[in-house]
Protein backbone atom coordinates (compact mmCIF):
# COMPACT_ATOMS: atom_id res chain seq x y z
CA UNK A 1 0.00 0.00 0.00
CA UNK A 2 2.80 2.32 0.54
CA UNK A 3 4.30 1.61 -2.83
CA UNK A 4 2.45 0.83 -5.81
CA UNK A 5 1.07 3.20 -7.97
CA UNK A 6 -2.13 4.66 -6.66
CA UNK A 7 -5.15 3.76 -9.61
CA UNK A 8 -4.08 -0.06 -9.57
CA UNK A 9 -3.82 -0.04 -6.13
CA UNK A 10 -7.14 1.40 -5.61
CA UNK A 11 -8.58 -0.57 -8.45
CA UNK A 12 -7.63 -3.71 -6.68
CA UNK A 13 -8.16 -3.02 -2.94
CA UNK A 14 -12.33 -1.79 -4.26
CA UNK A 15 -12.79 -3.90 -7.09
CA UNK A 16 -13.53 -6.91 -4.63
CA UNK A 17 -15.51 -4.48 -2.35
CA UNK A 18 -17.16 -2.78 -5.05
CA UNK A 19 -18.69 -6.51 -6.52
CA UNK A 20 -19.49 -7.76 -3.13
CA UNK A 21 -21.53 -4.89 -2.14
CA UNK A 22 -23.45 -5.37 -5.25
CA UNK A 23 -24.65 -8.86 -4.75
CA UNK A 24 -25.61 -6.97 -1.62
CA UNK A 25 -27.61 -4.74 -3.14
CA UNK A 26 -28.85 -7.48 -5.70
CA UNK A 27 -30.35 -9.33 -2.51
CA UNK A 28 -31.85 -5.93 -1.40
CA UNK A 29 -33.51 -6.01 -4.36
CA UNK A 30 -34.63 -9.46 -4.13
CA UNK A 31 -35.89 -9.73 -0.80
CA UNK A 32 -37.72 -6.98 -1.37
CA UNK A 33 -39.35 -8.20 -4.14
CA UNK A 34 -40.15 -11.59 -2.98
CA UNK A 35 -41.92 -9.46 -0.04
CA UNK A 36 -43.90 -7.04 -2.17
CA UNK A 37 -45.52 -10.77 -3.70
CA UNK A 38 -46.28 -11.20 0.16
CA UNK A 39 -48.79 -7.92 0.02
CA UNK A 40 -48.18 -4.25 -0.12
CA UNK A 41 -48.75 -4.10 3.84
CA UNK A 42 -46.15 -6.43 4.04
CA UNK A 43 -43.11 -4.42 2.39
CA UNK A 44 -44.87 -1.67 4.57
CA UNK A 45 -43.66 -3.18 7.26
CA UNK A 46 -40.28 -4.27 6.10
CA UNK A 47 -39.49 -0.61 5.38
CA UNK A 48 -40.98 0.18 8.77
CA UNK A 49 -38.20 -1.79 10.30
CA UNK A 50 -35.39 -0.71 7.55
CA UNK A 51 -34.11 2.18 10.70
CA UNK A 52 -33.80 -0.52 13.32
CA UNK A 53 -31.80 -2.80 11.03
CA UNK A 54 -30.19 0.25 9.53
CA UNK A 55 -29.05 0.95 13.12
CA UNK A 56 -28.08 -2.32 13.60
CA UNK A 57 -25.72 -2.20 10.03
CA UNK A 58 -24.10 1.59 12.10
CA UNK A 59 -22.89 -0.23 15.00
CA UNK A 60 -21.08 -2.89 13.20
CA UNK A 61 -20.27 -0.84 10.52
CA UNK A 62 -18.97 2.12 12.55
CA UNK A 63 -17.08 -0.33 14.96
CA UNK A 64 -15.49 -1.87 12.04
CA UNK A 65 -14.59 1.36 10.64
CA UNK A 66 -12.92 2.25 13.65
CA UNK A 67 -10.85 -0.94 13.90
CA UNK A 68 -9.97 -0.26 9.73
CA UNK A 69 -8.65 3.16 10.51
CA UNK A 70 -7.05 2.16 13.97
CA UNK A 71 -5.12 -1.42 12.14
CA UNK A 72 -4.16 0.24 9.41
CA UNK A 73 -2.59 3.52 10.84
CA UNK A 74 -0.56 1.13 13.40
CA UNK A 75 0.34 -0.89 10.73
CA UNK A 76 1.66 1.95 8.74
CA UNK A 77 3.41 3.01 12.09
CA UNK A 78 5.01 -0.65 11.77
CA UNK A 79 3.42 -0.82 15.25
CA UNK A 80 2.31 -4.64 15.23
CA UNK A 81 1.46 -5.10 18.94
CA UNK A 82 -1.41 -2.51 18.78
CA UNK A 83 -2.25 -3.65 15.13
CA UNK A 84 -2.76 -7.48 16.79
CA UNK A 85 -4.21 -6.09 20.04
CA UNK A 86 -7.06 -3.83 17.92
CA UNK A 87 -8.10 -6.81 16.12
CA UNK A 88 -8.31 -9.76 19.33
CA UNK A 89 -10.95 -6.81 20.47
CA UNK A 90 -12.65 -6.66 17.31
CA UNK A 91 -13.83 -10.12 18.11
CA UNK A 92 -15.26 -9.53 21.56
CA UNK A 93 -16.95 -6.20 20.79
CA UNK A 94 -18.50 -7.56 18.07
CA UNK A 95 -20.75 -10.41 20.71
CA UNK A 96 -21.33 -7.18 23.16
CA UNK A 97 -22.84 -5.08 19.88
CA UNK A 98 -25.04 -8.41 19.39
CA UNK A 99 -26.15 -8.75 22.90
CA UNK A 100 -27.52 -5.43 22.78
CA UNK A 101 -29.76 -6.15 19.44
CA UNK A 102 -30.79 -8.87 20.93
CA UNK A 103 -32.31 -7.41 23.77
CA UNK A 104 -33.54 -4.91 22.13
CA UNK A 105 -35.43 -7.10 19.62
CA UNK A 106 -36.95 -9.15 22.43
CA UNK A 107 -38.45 -6.47 24.52
CA UNK A 108 -39.00 -3.32 21.62
CA UNK A 109 -40.14 -4.81 18.72
CA UNK A 110 -43.70 -4.24 19.08
CA UNK A 111 -43.77 -1.30 21.24
CA UNK A 112 -41.46 0.17 17.60
CA UNK A 113 -44.35 -0.66 15.40
CA UNK A 114 -47.02 0.88 17.79
CA UNK A 115 -45.31 3.93 17.06
CA UNK A 116 -46.30 4.32 13.70
CA UNK A 117 -49.33 2.37 12.44
CA UNK A 118 -52.41 0.82 14.32
CA UNK A 119 -52.81 -1.50 11.39
CA UNK A 120 -52.50 -4.86 13.24
CA UNK A 121 -51.66 -6.73 10.22
CA UNK A 122 -48.72 -4.26 9.76
CA UNK A 123 -47.84 -4.62 13.69
CA UNK A 124 -47.81 -8.34 13.38
CA UNK A 125 -45.57 -9.28 10.18
CA UNK A 126 -43.40 -6.10 11.01
CA UNK A 127 -42.96 -7.28 15.17
CA UNK A 128 -42.01 -10.85 13.56
CA UNK A 129 -39.34 -9.52 10.84
CA UNK A 130 -37.64 -6.67 13.60
CA UNK A 131 -37.74 -9.59 16.39
CA UNK A 132 -36.16 -12.54 14.40
CA UNK A 133 -33.29 -9.95 12.63
CA UNK A 134 -31.89 -8.49 15.60
CA UNK A 135 -31.61 -11.63 17.79
CA UNK A 136 -30.28 -13.55 15.21
CA UNK A 137 -27.67 -10.27 14.61
CA UNK A 138 -24.51 -12.26 15.96
CA UNK A 139 -24.07 -12.95 12.14
CA UNK A 140 -24.03 -9.39 11.20
CA UNK A 141 -21.96 -8.01 14.43
CA UNK A 142 -19.16 -10.38 14.00
CA UNK A 143 -18.49 -10.75 10.78
CA UNK A 144 -18.26 -7.28 10.11
CA UNK A 145 -15.72 -6.54 12.41
CA UNK A 146 -13.84 -9.29 10.79
CA UNK A 147 -14.11 -7.51 7.32
CA UNK A 148 -12.89 -4.36 8.54
CA UNK A 149 -9.73 -5.91 10.34
CA UNK A 150 -9.00 -8.05 6.78
CA UNK A 151 -9.26 -5.42 5.00
CA UNK A 152 -7.03 -2.98 7.00
CA UNK A 153 -4.40 -5.38 6.53
CA UNK A 154 -4.87 -5.16 2.41
CA UNK A 155 -6.88 -8.48 2.18
CA UNK A 156 -10.08 -7.77 -0.17
CA UNK A 157 -10.69 -11.30 -1.33
CA UNK A 158 -11.89 -12.82 1.63
CA UNK A 159 -14.03 -10.27 2.83
CA UNK A 160 -15.93 -9.96 -0.70
CA UNK A 161 -16.10 -13.80 -0.46
CA UNK A 162 -17.38 -13.85 2.95
CA UNK A 163 -20.25 -11.24 1.77
CA UNK A 164 -20.72 -13.19 -1.42
CA UNK A 165 -21.67 -16.52 0.66
CA UNK A 166 -24.08 -14.39 2.80
CA UNK A 167 -25.72 -12.61 0.32
CA UNK A 168 -25.93 -15.77 -2.00
CA UNK A 169 -27.61 -17.92 0.36
CA UNK A 170 -30.14 -15.16 1.42
CA UNK A 171 -31.03 -15.00 -2.02
CA UNK A 172 -31.38 -18.62 -2.51
CA UNK A 173 -33.46 -19.10 1.26
CA UNK A 174 -35.46 -15.91 0.35
CA UNK A 175 -38.23 -17.50 -1.51
CA UNK A 176 -38.16 -20.56 0.25
CA UNK A 177 -38.72 -19.67 3.64
CA UNK A 178 -41.35 -17.37 2.61
CA UNK A 179 -43.09 -18.83 0.31
CA UNK A 180 -43.01 -22.55 1.47
CA UNK A 181 -41.34 -24.15 -0.94
CA UNK A 182 -40.42 -27.97 -0.87
CA UNK A 183 -39.75 -28.83 2.81
CA UNK A 184 -39.60 -25.31 4.28
CA UNK A 185 -41.91 -24.06 5.82
CA UNK A 186 -43.92 -21.05 4.72
CA UNK A 187 -43.39 -18.28 6.89
CA UNK A 188 -44.65 -14.80 4.61
CA UNK A 189 -42.03 -12.12 6.26
CA UNK A 190 -40.60 -13.49 9.04
CA UNK A 191 -39.12 -16.32 6.33
CA UNK A 192 -37.35 -13.03 4.74
CA UNK A 193 -36.00 -12.52 8.46
CA UNK A 194 -34.47 -15.85 8.75
CA UNK A 195 -33.04 -16.50 6.01
CA UNK A 196 -30.96 -12.94 6.11
CA UNK A 197 -30.09 -14.62 9.66
CA UNK A 198 -28.72 -17.66 8.20
CA UNK A 199 -26.94 -15.94 5.23
CA UNK A 200 -25.29 -13.44 8.27
CA UNK A 201 -24.04 -16.49 10.19
CA UNK A 202 -22.62 -18.37 7.48
CA UNK A 203 -20.75 -15.30 6.64
CA UNK A 204 -19.55 -15.13 10.29
CA UNK A 205 -18.42 -19.05 9.98
CA UNK A 206 -16.30 -18.34 7.17
CA UNK A 207 -14.31 -15.46 8.27
CA UNK A 208 -13.67 -16.93 11.61
CA UNK A 209 -11.91 -20.40 9.71
CA UNK A 210 -10.54 -18.14 7.51
CA UNK A 211 -9.17 -15.93 10.28
CA UNK A 212 -8.11 -18.77 12.77
CA UNK A 213 -6.71 -21.08 9.57
CA UNK A 214 -4.82 -18.27 7.44
CA UNK A 215 -1.98 -15.95 7.83
CA UNK A 216 -2.87 -11.89 7.83
CA UNK A 217 -1.64 -8.80 8.60
CA UNK A 218 -2.02 -9.17 12.29
CA UNK A 219 -2.84 -11.95 14.78
CA UNK A 220 -5.85 -12.51 16.73
CA UNK A 221 -4.46 -14.76 19.65
CA UNK A 222 -7.62 -15.34 22.44
CA UNK A 223 -5.06 -17.27 24.86
CA UNK A 224 -4.72 -15.10 28.01
CA UNK A 225 -5.90 -11.78 25.74
CA UNK A 226 -7.10 -9.39 28.25
CA UNK A 227 -9.68 -6.18 27.29
CA UNK A 228 -8.03 -2.82 27.86
CA UNK A 229 -9.85 0.40 28.05
CA UNK A 230 -7.50 2.43 26.11
CA UNK A 231 -7.67 0.48 23.26
CA UNK A 232 -11.87 0.24 23.20
CA UNK A 233 -11.37 4.02 23.11
CA UNK A 234 -8.57 3.80 20.99
CA UNK A 235 -11.33 1.87 18.17
CA UNK A 236 -13.82 4.12 18.97
CA UNK A 237 -12.32 7.41 18.70
CA UNK A 238 -13.27 6.93 15.00
CA UNK A 239 -15.84 4.21 15.41
CA UNK A 240 -18.31 5.99 17.39
CA UNK A 241 -18.59 9.81 15.48
CA UNK A 242 -18.79 6.97 12.53
CA UNK A 243 -21.59 4.54 14.37
CA UNK A 244 -23.19 7.67 15.34
CA UNK A 245 -23.06 9.09 11.65
CA UNK A 246 -24.77 6.09 9.98
CA UNK A 247 -27.46 6.21 13.14
CA UNK A 248 -28.41 9.18 12.43
CA UNK A 249 -29.50 7.61 8.66
CA UNK A 250 -32.10 5.52 11.33
CA UNK A 251 -33.20 9.26 12.40
CA UNK A 252 -33.49 10.17 9.30
CA UNK A 253 -35.68 7.54 7.85
CA UNK A 254 -37.70 6.88 10.78
CA UNK A 255 -38.50 10.92 11.07
CA UNK A 256 -39.23 10.84 6.81
CA UNK A 257 -41.55 7.69 7.70
CA UNK A 258 -43.30 9.38 10.26
CA UNK A 259 -43.69 12.67 7.51
CA UNK A 260 -44.41 10.39 4.78
CA UNK A 261 -47.28 8.33 6.94
CA UNK A 262 -48.95 11.42 6.67
CA UNK A 263 -49.16 11.20 3.16
CA UNK A 264 -50.34 7.34 2.65
CA UNK A 265 -48.95 3.83 3.62
CA UNK A 266 -48.01 3.63 -0.45
CA UNK A 267 -45.40 6.48 0.33
CA UNK A 268 -43.75 4.32 3.26
CA UNK A 269 -43.57 1.58 1.08
CA UNK A 270 -41.98 3.37 -1.36
CA UNK A 271 -39.50 5.19 0.37
CA UNK A 272 -38.40 1.75 1.40
CA UNK A 273 -38.50 0.62 -2.50
CA UNK A 274 -36.23 3.96 -3.10
CA UNK A 275 -33.72 2.25 -0.18
CA UNK A 276 -33.48 -0.91 -1.98
CA UNK A 277 -32.81 0.51 -5.90
CA UNK A 278 -30.28 3.30 -4.33
CA UNK A 279 -28.37 0.57 -3.34
CA UNK A 280 -27.45 -0.13 -6.66
CA UNK A 281 -25.72 3.43 -6.75
CA UNK A 282 -24.08 4.07 -3.23
CA UNK A 283 -22.85 0.36 -2.73
CA UNK A 284 -20.09 0.22 -4.97
CA UNK A 285 -19.47 4.13 -3.72
CA UNK A 286 -19.38 2.11 -0.18
CA UNK A 287 -17.03 -0.40 -1.61
CA UNK A 288 -14.87 1.90 -3.16
CA UNK A 289 -14.53 3.16 0.25
CA UNK A 290 -13.60 0.24 2.01
CA UNK A 291 -10.39 0.41 -0.76
CA UNK A 292 -9.59 3.93 0.09
CA UNK A 293 -10.07 3.99 4.05
CA UNK A 294 -7.01 1.18 4.37
CA UNK A 295 -4.38 2.98 1.62
CA UNK A 296 -5.03 7.02 3.24
CA UNK A 297 -5.25 5.77 6.78
CA UNK A 298 -1.48 3.40 6.05
CA UNK A 299 0.11 6.22 3.85
CA UNK A 300 -1.24 8.61 6.28
CA UNK A 301 0.86 6.49 8.99
CA UNK A 302 3.65 6.68 6.51
CA UNK A 303 3.75 10.40 6.23
CA UNK A 304 3.32 10.26 2.62
CA UNK A 305 1.15 13.26 1.59
CA UNK A 306 0.98 13.05 -2.06
CA UNK A 307 -0.54 9.13 -1.34
CA UNK A 308 -2.70 10.57 0.61
CA UNK A 309 -4.06 13.21 -1.76
CA UNK A 310 -4.02 11.30 -5.34
CA UNK A 311 -6.12 8.47 -3.38
CA UNK A 312 -8.51 11.20 -2.24
CA UNK A 313 -8.12 12.83 -5.84
CA UNK A 314 -8.69 9.16 -7.65
CA UNK A 315 -11.27 8.19 -5.61
CA UNK A 316 -13.67 11.30 -5.82
CA UNK A 317 -12.91 10.73 -9.67
CA UNK A 318 -14.45 6.86 -9.91
CA UNK A 319 -16.98 7.70 -6.98
CA UNK A 320 -18.56 10.71 -9.80
CA UNK A 321 -18.69 8.19 -12.26
CA UNK A 322 -20.38 5.63 -10.45
CA UNK A 323 -23.04 8.43 -8.95
CA UNK A 324 -23.54 9.67 -12.55
CA UNK A 325 -24.55 6.52 -13.48
CA UNK A 326 -27.00 5.92 -11.32
CA UNK A 327 -28.45 9.63 -11.78
CA UNK A 328 -29.33 8.43 -15.76
CA UNK A 329 -31.05 5.21 -14.46
CA UNK A 330 -32.99 6.76 -12.21
CA UNK A 331 -33.75 9.36 -15.10
CA UNK A 332 -34.66 6.96 -17.61
CA UNK A 333 -35.84 4.38 -16.24
CA UNK A 334 -38.25 5.14 -12.99
CA UNK A 335 -41.08 3.26 -13.63
CA UNK A 336 -39.10 0.09 -15.08
CA UNK A 337 -37.08 0.14 -11.62
CA UNK A 338 -40.48 0.24 -9.51
CA UNK A 339 -41.83 -2.24 -11.44
CA UNK A 340 -39.79 -4.66 -9.98
CA UNK A 341 -41.69 -4.42 -7.13
CA UNK A 342 -45.16 -4.99 -8.44
CA UNK A 343 -45.75 -1.40 -7.82
CA UNK A 344 -49.29 0.06 -7.78
CA UNK A 345 -50.64 2.60 -9.82
CA UNK A 346 -50.28 5.11 -6.57
CA UNK A 347 -47.00 3.68 -5.85
CA UNK A 348 -45.95 5.18 -9.99
CA UNK A 349 -47.98 7.92 -9.46
CA UNK A 350 -45.24 9.15 -6.08
CA UNK A 351 -42.56 7.10 -7.19
CA UNK A 352 -41.08 8.06 -10.75
CA UNK A 353 -40.67 12.24 -9.75
CA UNK A 354 -39.56 10.97 -6.83
CA UNK A 355 -36.78 8.89 -7.97
CA UNK A 356 -36.13 11.46 -10.24
CA UNK A 357 -36.19 14.09 -8.08
CA UNK A 358 -33.82 12.22 -5.23
CA UNK A 359 -31.54 11.37 -7.63
CA UNK A 360 -30.44 15.06 -8.07
CA UNK A 361 -28.00 14.25 -4.90
CA UNK A 362 -26.17 11.54 -6.31
CA UNK A 363 -23.13 13.43 -7.53
CA UNK A 364 -22.75 15.30 -4.95
CA UNK A 365 -23.31 12.66 -2.62
CA UNK A 366 -20.37 10.84 -4.06
CA UNK A 367 -17.73 13.45 -2.94
CA UNK A 368 -19.30 13.60 0.40
CA UNK A 369 -18.86 9.92 0.92
CA UNK A 370 -15.27 9.94 -0.40
CA UNK A 371 -14.20 13.19 1.99
CA UNK A 372 -16.03 11.47 5.02
CA UNK A 373 -13.74 8.05 4.03
CA UNK A 374 -10.80 10.21 4.21
CA UNK A 375 -11.75 12.12 7.43
CA UNK A 376 -12.20 8.77 9.04
CA UNK A 377 -8.84 7.36 7.70
CA UNK A 378 -6.92 10.13 8.98
CA UNK A 379 -8.45 9.72 12.30
CA UNK A 380 -10.86 12.47 12.17
CA UNK A 381 -14.19 10.72 12.95
CA UNK A 382 -16.34 13.77 14.22
CA UNK A 383 -15.77 15.19 11.12
CA UNK A 384 -17.45 12.48 9.48
CA UNK A 385 -20.15 12.75 11.93
CA UNK A 386 -20.48 16.80 11.73
CA UNK A 387 -21.35 16.48 8.38
CA UNK A 388 -23.42 13.57 8.50
CA UNK A 389 -25.67 15.81 11.33
CA UNK A 390 -25.53 18.28 9.00
CA UNK A 391 -26.76 16.65 5.89
CA UNK A 392 -29.69 14.26 7.80
CA UNK A 393 -30.24 16.11 10.79
CA UNK A 394 -29.83 20.09 10.27
CA UNK A 395 -31.36 19.68 6.29
CA UNK A 396 -33.04 16.87 5.21
CA UNK A 397 -35.46 16.50 8.33
CA UNK A 398 -36.46 20.18 8.36
CA UNK A 399 -36.38 20.92 5.18
CA UNK A 400 -39.01 18.22 4.52
CA UNK A 401 -41.42 19.05 7.46
CA UNK A 402 -41.45 22.72 5.76
CA UNK A 403 -42.36 21.17 2.43
CA UNK A 404 -44.87 18.98 3.61
CA UNK A 405 -46.52 21.23 6.10
CA UNK A 406 -46.36 24.77 3.86
CA UNK A 407 -47.13 22.88 0.42
CA UNK A 408 -49.33 19.81 0.96
CA UNK A 409 -47.13 18.17 -2.03
CA UNK A 410 -45.31 14.94 -2.07
CA UNK A 411 -43.48 15.98 -5.06
CA UNK A 412 -42.10 19.18 -3.45
CA UNK A 413 -41.19 17.10 -0.25
CA UNK A 414 -38.19 14.98 -2.10
CA UNK A 415 -36.39 18.19 -3.03
CA UNK A 416 -35.05 17.91 0.42
CA UNK A 417 -32.18 15.39 0.11
CA UNK A 418 -30.45 17.58 -2.99
CA UNK A 419 -30.57 20.90 -0.83
CA UNK A 420 -29.31 18.53 1.71
CA UNK A 421 -26.62 16.78 -0.34
CA UNK A 422 -25.77 20.53 -1.45
CA UNK A 423 -24.85 21.83 1.69
CA UNK A 424 -22.99 18.89 3.30
CA UNK A 425 -20.95 18.61 -0.22
CA UNK A 426 -20.31 22.72 0.57
CA UNK A 427 -18.93 22.09 4.33
CA UNK A 428 -16.86 18.74 3.39
CA UNK A 429 -14.79 20.64 0.87
CA UNK A 430 -14.38 23.38 3.52
CA UNK A 431 -13.63 20.85 6.27
CA UNK A 432 -10.86 19.02 3.44
CA UNK A 433 -9.55 22.58 2.54
CA UNK A 434 -8.81 22.99 6.40
CA UNK A 435 -7.38 19.40 6.81
CA UNK A 436 -5.08 19.80 4.27
CA UNK A 437 -3.81 23.12 5.15
CA UNK A 438 -3.38 21.91 8.87
CA UNK A 439 -2.55 18.28 8.57
CA UNK A 440 -1.54 16.90 4.89
CA UNK A 441 0.88 20.18 4.64
CA UNK A 442 2.68 18.94 7.61
CA UNK A 443 3.39 15.55 6.08
CA UNK A 444 6.41 15.44 3.86
CA UNK A 445 5.37 15.20 0.22
CA UNK A 446 6.61 11.20 -0.75
CA UNK A 447 7.06 10.29 2.94
CA UNK A 448 10.18 9.77 5.01
CA UNK A 449 13.22 8.16 3.69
Amino acid sequence: MGIRPILPLILAMSLPAMMSMLVQALYNVVDSYFVAQVSESALTAVSLVFPIQNLLIAVAVGTGVGLNSLISRRLGERNQKDADSAATHGLLIGLLNWLFFALLGIFFSRTFFTLFTANPEIIAMGESYMSIVCIGSVGCCVSINIEKTLQATGDMIHPMLSQLLGAITNIILDPLFIFGIGPFPQMGVAGAAVATIIGQIASMLYLLFVLFTKKHGVSVVLRGFKPTLSMIKNIYAVGFPAIIMQSIGSVMVVGMNAILIAFSETAVAFFGIYFKLQSFVFMPVFGLNQGLLPIIGFNYGARSRHRVTQTVKWGSIIAVIIMASGTILFWALPAELLGIFNASEQMLAIGVPALRTISLCFIPAALGIVSSSAFQALGKGFSSLFISILRQLIVILPVSLAFAVLTHDLTVVWYAFPIAETFSLIASILIYAKLYRNVLMGLPEYGEQ
